[in-house]
């Protein structure tokens, strides 16, 4: 036998030769070709060494209705011949006992060659099987390969793991749909078919129950109207004509769309038709959102959705920057403007807890601070019986005394911004009868109103419109006046403690002495309940979409209601909250964050979400009477307090380089 035997160095020259075996796509590598058979032929073993080909367990045409993304269930393209066969389709029988290798490629007998034999040896390790979970990481980063154009990487990776990257019909069908072979790709929807009854698919289950040819006859108009439409646009009218007639309209399907499609054949233009359709044109930007909507029909384990992977970061992305407590900045979506190598996190010194500015211009107690909706003004009202309107520097952002409006008698407890940021209303204390509005831009002002000497104006908000407002107090009675103070409206027996117009233009919500919050409808004269609570609510404010009322209510703190489904949603704790009236706020970016002033000289931040502060800020000497969160930059903050000052709090003056990469690595 040795004599008729070529030597080991003659082996492996002629093992050299061979091909690397054809893997890829769930194809057999002794598939069709016949070239394993050749090669083996010429390694020249004698006829004790007898070669058997046999075919993979999952030869090309018996893959064809395979929903797998490895074949037939061994990951790592191991046969499923319980070690008979490797995948590569090759077995090596010598004397009657059988040798295998990983490669698939004969080995000589230990006493012929014992290179030869640690050769084999270390070739024989066995591929780790891989998890379902490992398979699917696999087929999404060769996904993400093929979509960079990195095909050839592909065809590797699925190869060494022995994993698919979509089944072999739907390789087909993606080409012939983005080659724009329509008859063709119209024929693979056929062997698709099949696969669409896999739970796995995008499609309702009972869908396919009820109608399984539903899916396919979707896919098909989708196919068909692309057709119509790029005969359309090539000026091929009898063409899609036909398209019309003897192919869409038969499937009875969608007979709307197809008149609707019927219409374009009057457009004059391919840039026309464009324009009406709302359409890419003929090409590979509409082929690719059409074939984004056909795979939507098919499994996963078939098709891929588009773009899986960017789909999985963002969404990773997103859900870090949630559950961060002190995310506070509007962000690209995109993943460009992020580092998936760490988690996402804020540093604390990121956030507004930090002193910026200090207000000492008022000489007594501030009872009221306000930012413009543009956020370019702060308004500061107080005991001192001025208003001073302060520009913000939106680069540098810091205030500077812009305006002092002066004459009220009372003090000023509240004030209230037109929705165009042009008038200013202000509000006295309980004892006062009186409200002021001026005209921010002149100084002028505009109106001084007292309906009786017996109101107490204590509250105001404006409609929507900005051509009315509406004012009360615990006197009896709330009004709805015009610019110059005209009575347009009264709502007589309810001792208003706080005021707030919906953005509907017409109703008008009033905290009264009944601890309650009622909805009033100046138009037909109706009143509702919304919010009760077990305590005096001493003032609110309602967040911009209108859904949720933050609430501060004697001796209990800040309260959030829904108003929608009016229900208490969350008890904000930390602050102290006795008889006074303090003004909490939302903030920040998106209004994720809710500030309140206290009793105990501090300002807490909460995250909406959770109940315990995130921050308390510390700085002034007495009772903190207002917030306002700067409406366009989330990261500035004002506080008004009794000690006759107003804080600008902003992040950390002196964040560096270091202080982010660190801040990048807190949790």
């Amino acid at each position: 036998c040795r004599n008729n035997t070529r030597s080991s160095s003659e082996l492996k020259t002629g093992l050299s030769s061979l091909p690397p075996p054809r893997n890829t796509h769930g194809e057999s590598a002794a598939g069709g070709t016949g070239q394993f058979g050749a090669a083996s032929g010429s390694v020249g073993l004698s006829a004790a060494v007898t070669v058997v080909v046999i075919p993979a367990a999952n030869g090309a045409g018996q893959d064809r209705d395979s929903e797998l993304s490895c074949r037939n269930g061994a990951p790592n393209g191991e046969s499923s011949s319980a070690g008979l066969a490797h995948s590569n389709g090759l077995s090596v029988t010598n004397n009657g006992t059988t040798v295998s290798n990983n490669n698939g490629v004969s080995a000589q007998p230990a006493a012929n060659n014992s290179n030869s034999t640690a050769e084999a040896n270390s070739a024989v390790k066995k591929k780790k099987r891989l998890s379902q979970s490992e398979e699917d990481i696999i087929r999404l980063i060769g996904q993400h390969l093929h979509d960079l154009g990195l095909n050839q990487t592909v065809d590797l990776l699925m190869q060494e793991s022995g994993c698919r990257l979509e089944h072999p019909s739907a390789t087909k069908f993606r080409n012939h749909v983005m080659e724009g072979e329509w008859d063709k790709a119209e024929s693979d929807l056929n062997e698709l078919k099949a696969l669409m009854h896999s739970p796995s698919a995008i499609v309702p289950v009972m869908t396919l129950v009820t109608s399984p040819c539903l899916p396919v006859q979707r896919m098909k108009f989708l196919l068909l109207q692309q057709k119509y439409l790029e005969y359309l646009e090539d000026g091929k009218v009898l063409e899609a004509l036909q398209v019309l007639r003897a192919e869409l309209t038969p499937l009875k399907y969608n007979t709307e769309r197809i008149h609707i499609l019927s219409g374009y054949l009057m457009c004059s233009h391919a840039e026309d038709l464009r324009a009406k359709a709302e359409w890419e044109g003929k090409g590979t930007a509409s082929r690719t959102k059409l074939l984004d909507k056909l795979q939507t029909y098919l499994p996963p384990s078939v098709m891929l959705p588009p773009r899986r992977l960017q789909t999985l970061l963002k969404q990773a992305v997103e859900l870090q920057r949630e559950r961060c407590l002190y995310h506070n900045t509007k962000l690209d979506s995109g993943l460009d403007s992020v580092s998936l190598l760490l988690d996402h996190a804020c540093s604390r010194k990121q956030f507004p807890c930090y002193t910026q500015q200090i207000l000492t211009e008022h000489c007594n107690e501030v009872w009221f601070c306000k930012f413009s909706n543009d956020g370019t003004k702060l308004a500061t009202g107080s005991k001192d019986t001025t208003v001073i309107v302060w520009h913000v520097d939106t680069e540098t952002q810091q205030l500077k005394l812009m305006k002092t409006l002066e004459g009220h008698a009372y003090g000023v407890s509240y004030l209230a911004w037109s929705p165009d940021d042009v008038y200013l209303i202000a509000c006295g204390p309980d004892d006062c009868s009186e409200l002021w509005l001026w005209n921010v831009q002149t100084g002028e002002l505009r109106t001084k109103m007292s309906q009786s000497h017996e109101d107490s104006l204590t509250s105001v908000a404006w409609n929507p419109d900005g051509k009315r407002f509406v004012t009360g107090g615990q006197r009896g009675q709330f009004y709805q006046c015009d610019l110059d103070g005209n009575l347009l409206d009264s709502w007589e027996g309810v001792r208003v403690q706080c005021l707030w117009c919906l953005s509907d233009g017409r109703t008008v919500l009033a905290s009264d002495t009944h601890q309650r919050i009622r909805g009033y409808n100046f138009e037909d004269l109706t009143d509702r309940n919304i919010v009760q609570e077990d305590h005096p609510i001493m003032s609110f404010t309602v967040s911009k979409n209108g859904r949720l009322a933050l609430l501060n209510v004697a001796t209990q703190g800040v309260h959030l209601w829904d108003l929608q489904d009016r229900v208490l949603v969350r008890k904000y704790q930390g602050v102290t909250q006795g008889f006074y009236t303090i003004h909490s706020c939302f903030g920040g970016h998106n209004e994720d964050f809710i500030a309140s002033g206290s009793e105990d000289h501090k300002v807490y931040i909460w995250h909406r979400r959770s109940e315990l502060p995130i921050a308390e800020l510390t700085g002034h000497t007495r009772t903190v009477n207002c917030v306002s969160w700067n409406p366009v930059l989330p990261g500035l903050l004002a506080s008004a307090s009794d000690d006759g000052t107003v804080r600008i709090w902003g992040p950390a003056p002196f964040l560096d380089v270091q202080d982010e990469c660190n801040s990048k690595t807190m949790s």
